[in-house]
């Protein structure tokens, strides 16, 4: 790929908000390689979204606030690269951006332990049941619950997706000294991983595991990946921790499960539509731990992501492409 001419480029941040990277030095980077223009409230419609990036040769999605669906794609006649803030690609048309030859660079994991983390958390939150009994002392309940925690030392977690953020997770649960088992799409046997974990076909995993916790992308072949029948293989007693997409999960099997008491609980940082309503049902159940998309919500998670970001369009610019989706 050519070096593009920098002095002529337009950089279009369509939608930083709430504020992600401006202000940062990260942005005064992107200066030096053309015009960047930044907007710090949401677009109100899909027009608006076209107007702001009409003119954009790169944009960059802070937050990936924004989706890119083929109408807004074909809209935008000198549009070359996307440069987002997370690793899933499932807000953009993917197939239509590789028709018009646009680009598409993601993250690749360096946030992956800051996630791994707070998922962790989660299930630290589900199985001893901390907010319900943070909760109940602000009430004036005093209530240890005793009887009915679960110790995670000897238990098994399934780990479903085994790329960086799964593979911190694994780590996190071997430390707890928990036994970890994964399911993947690309199974390798003689894999090279930092710690002992056993591959399962699917239903077998979902039928073995204590908790099974989910760290794959969303797309065709992951939609609804965990729905009635996957959530009827589980044990009642077991914990369903979901950090990666909302719509890996079919929400209304999950509350259906949760109502007949066929889980333990589930930690959830993601949902099929954000942000959550306050009268949505998941609302309602004290084994339930909600977190609203915040696992790599700390200063170092969101500098990373800035960070990244930022290198992928300087790459892109120079000709020495990185984190492309392949």
């Amino acid at each position: 790929m050519n070096t593009l001419p920098s002095n002529t480029l337009q950089i279009v941040i369509p939608g930083d908000s709430p504020i992600h990277i401006g202000g940062t030095t990260h942005l005064d980077r992107l200066s030096e390689y053309g015009e960047v223009t930044l907007y710090s409230t949401p677009p109100k419609n899909t027009n608006e979204q076209i107007q702001r990036c009409i003119n954009a040769d790169i944009v960059l999605n802070s937050r990936s606030s924004l989706t890119w669906p083929k109408s807004v794609l074909q809209a935008l006649p000198r549009l070359k690269h996307i440069s987002t803030t997370s690793v899933g690609l499932d807000n953009i048309d993917i197939v239509e951006a590789q028709k018009l030859g646009i680009t598409i660079s993601h993250q690749t994991g360096n946030t992956a332990t800051i996630v791994a983390e707070h998922e962790f958390a989660l299930l630290l939150s589900v199985a001893r049941q901390i907010p319900a009994q943070d909760k109940s002392i602000r009430d004036g309940i005093w209530d240890p619950g005793e009887g009915q925690h679960i110790f995670l030392k000897e238990k098994t977690i399934g780990i479903i997706g085994m790329g960086n953020t799964g593979t911190e997770m694994a780590k996190f649960a071997t430390a707890f000294g928990m036994n970890v088992i994964s399911w993947t799409f690309n199974p390798e046997k003689n894999r090279n991983l930092p710690v002992d974990v056993t591959f399962l076909e699917f239903d077998e995993l979902l039928a073995k595991a204590d908790v099974i916790s989910l760290h794959t992308a969303l797309s065709n072949e992951t939609k609804y990946l965990i729905g009635k029948r996957e959530l009827s293989l589980m044990k009642p007693e077991a914990i369903l921790i979901n950090g990666s997409r909302g719509g890996v999960i079919d929400t209304d099997a999950l509350v259906d499960a949760l109502t007949r008491q066929k889980l333990y609980g589930a930690g959830l940082d993601v949902f099929e539509t954000e942000p959550l309503q306050a009268a949505h049902p998941l609302m309602s159940f004290n084994n339930v731990v909600l977190t609203p998309h915040a696992a790599d919500a700390t200063p170092e998670g969101l500098d990373y992501l800035n960070r990244d970001s930022v290198d992928h369009i300087i790459n892109f610019i120079e000709g020495n492409p990185k984190g492309l989706y392949q």
